[in-house]
């Protein structure tokens, strides 16, 4: 006599497609929030996911160079990235925001890319209304690996960028791309 076990029900594993490595490089020339800087901090949310960078004091181009990791199960996510500048006493001040999609990133991703010479560029992303970029953005195949080097112009803001970089992670028992 066979058994067959529980209904199995579906976990997260099932959806994900793989990690999605933010490397937050820099901010340059972030607006001024204190008296003469600011003490900036990035958060950056993708769906219901929310991470944090560490707070640079007094520096408004602050080195990060800090890696977030999101779970990546639905593609057409945007990323949002929003610079604050933490105040010990009242509630932080937003300096400024920008969003990207991953949607070119995770297409290229899904090309067979193995053998190509490392620092061959696969795609670009022109800057334009619908994403923040300021400058183009190369995908490029490093050492065997897919990265995307993004400068970022905020928004809702006088003056700041962001310098942050897309590498991806597959997960094994994950769904992959």
């Amino acid at each position: 006599m066979t058994t067959t076990g529980p209904a199995r029900t579906s976990s997260l594993m099932d959806d994900l497609l793989g990690l999605l490595r933010i490397r937050i490089r820099r901010g340059v020339n972030l607006a001024v929030r204190d008296i003469n800087s600011s003490d900036p901090y990035i958060v950056v949310k993708m769906g219901k996911q929310k991470l944090k960078t560490r707070v640079i004091s007094k520096d408004v181009n602050p080195e990060w160079n800090e890696d977030l990791t999101l779970s990546v199960t639905d593609p057409s996510l945007t990323v949002l990235l929003t610079v604050y500048d933490h105040d010990m006493f009242s509630k932080d001040d937003k300096m400024g925001d920008a969003e990207f999609e991953i949607k070119p990133y995770i297409e290229a991703l899904r090309m067979q890319l193995d053998g190509l010479l490392s620092g061959t560029i696969v795609t670009t992303v022109q800057p334009s209304r619908r994403n923040c970029l300021a400058e183009e953005s190369k995908v490029t195949w490093i050492d065997g690996k897919l990265v995307q080097d993004l400068v970022l112009r905020l928004r809702h803001v006088e003056c700041g960028e962001v310098e942050a970089q897309l590498q991806w992670i597959d997960l094994p028992g994950s769904k992959g791309l």
